[in-house]
């Protein structure tokens, strides 16, 4: 079996600087040197945990910040608007202001606590065998390699939120350390409680197969592959299935459905009142069927798919949640397009689908996906584009 590059350099930095500590064995001096260094680390580390989660909070409003009253409205809308500022502006500029308070606070409790502390240890074992001192040089170097390995996994995550290509995304997606680590200390951080609610998206679990009589053409490792799919057969007579089913059998509808959402946006007035109304009823009540991403991702379309299995079941993946939708919103004689592409899970990009409506008091289309709505706001939100890319409408009714 091929060893993942990624999990090659994730295992190099954290043992690294501890088999550094066995060779070179423990010295207060060295040590002193290395805790200054050190704390330059945990204080970026710890700056850039802070700085991007609370960044958040306070300019995006995300978990009701008081502070986002307090600042003016046409800041806060340029912010919602254009997410991006927030990230490579102001996210930068309060990272570095909370690391250069941190880095002064560690500073001080390293010369003033674990600089004696070393010189201590330092008397202790002067007597010691050597294997003792080696040893304890490598525990003194693990806070090290838990700081590198943090660092390479930030930079991991950074490249694969700017659009790596499809060799270096299966990369990320392939390493199952890698994938581990980021579900459990980058995105609970950077994406709050957004990400926490995010369902685990399993790569591959909505797969798109073109078929010409006898011949079949599967489009899955990269969503260029799925959009030269989608366009070669524009006009053509080769059918095309989403997870084992054609769109108009997935987007299919009955009665029930009909009658449902209708009475459910009753007594809601104009379109963009409507669409939040299924929005929210989609995505709340339907949950992910885990089971169903897994006999996809081997292959199985034995399971049903689609808007009327998924309203009965109310079980589904995001083609299901993207079918009902369209469904229901027709059901409301709404615009209604059906959305592939690429979402960003918090580790790597993984095959998905969405919606967009047509919002003619606007004449504007939005951007929908009832599968991330646990997760956060995905109506309309003007940071839509940070965790979906490579838009493809394939159907629009």
């Amino acid at each position: 079996m091929k060893a993942n590059p990624i999990t090659l350099i994730l295992i190099f930095a954290f043992f690294f600087p501890i088999v550094r500590g066995f060779l070179f064995k423990f010295s207060s001096y060295d040590l002193k040197r290395d805790t200054e260094n050190l704390v330059n680390s945990i204080a970026f580390i710890a700056a850039i945990f802070v700085g991007i989660k609370y960044s958040k909070v306070i300019f995006l409003n995300s978990q009701g910040s008081k502070l986002y009253k307090l600042i003016p409205q046409n800041i806060t809308e340029l912010i919602a608007n254009k997410p991006y500022i927030l990230y490579f502006v102001v996210a930068p500029i309060f990272v570095y202001i909370v690391y250069k308070l941190i880095s002064l606070i560690l500073s001080l409790l390293a010369r003033f606590v674990f600089f004696n502390i070393y010189d201590g240890l330092d008397k202790v074992i002067s007597n010691k065998s050597n294997i003792v001192k080696r040893i304890l040089g490598s525990i003194v170097q693990i806070p090290r390699g838990i700081c590198y390995l943090i660092t390479v996994l930030i930079l991991f995550n950074a490249i694969s939120i700017i659009s790596p290509g499809a060799k270096m995304n299966s990369y990320l997606k392939g390493s199952n350390v890698y994938t581990y680590l980021c579900k459990k200390v980058i995105v609970p951080v950077t994406n709050s409680s957004v990400a926490k609610n995010l369902p685990d998206i399993l790569d591959n679990s909505f797969k798109i197969v073109a078929k010409t009589g006898n011949a079949t053409k599967e489009a899955n490792e990269s969503n260029s592959t799925n959009n030269n799919i989608n366009s070669e057969n524009e006009g053509s007579n080769v059918v095309v299935y989403y997870n084992g089913v054609t769109l108009d059998e997935g987007i299919k509808s009955d009665s029930e459905i009909d009658s449902f959402a209708r009475n459910l946006t009753y007594n809601s007035s104009g379109t963009l009142n409507k669409a939040r109304k299924l929005y929210n009823w989609v995505g709340y009540n339907i949950n992910y069927d885990y089971d169903k991403a897994n006999s996809v991702l081997n292959n199985n379309y034995d399971v049903k798919s689609g808007a009327i299995p998924t309203f009965n079941t109310r079980k589904g993946i995001c083609f299901d949640y993207s079918c009902l939708y369209v469904a229901m919103a027709r059901a409301n004689n709404m615009k209604v397009r059906l959305v592939t592409g690429e979402g960003f899970n918090g580790a790597s990009w993984v095959s998905h689908a969405w919606n967009q409506v047509y919002v003619p008091e606007s004449g504007k289309w939005i951007n929908v996906d009832t599968t991330f709505a646990r997760g956060g706001d995905y109506f309309n939100n003007g940071s839509f584009d940070i965790d979906h890319r490579n838009a493809k409408v394939i159907g629009e009714w």
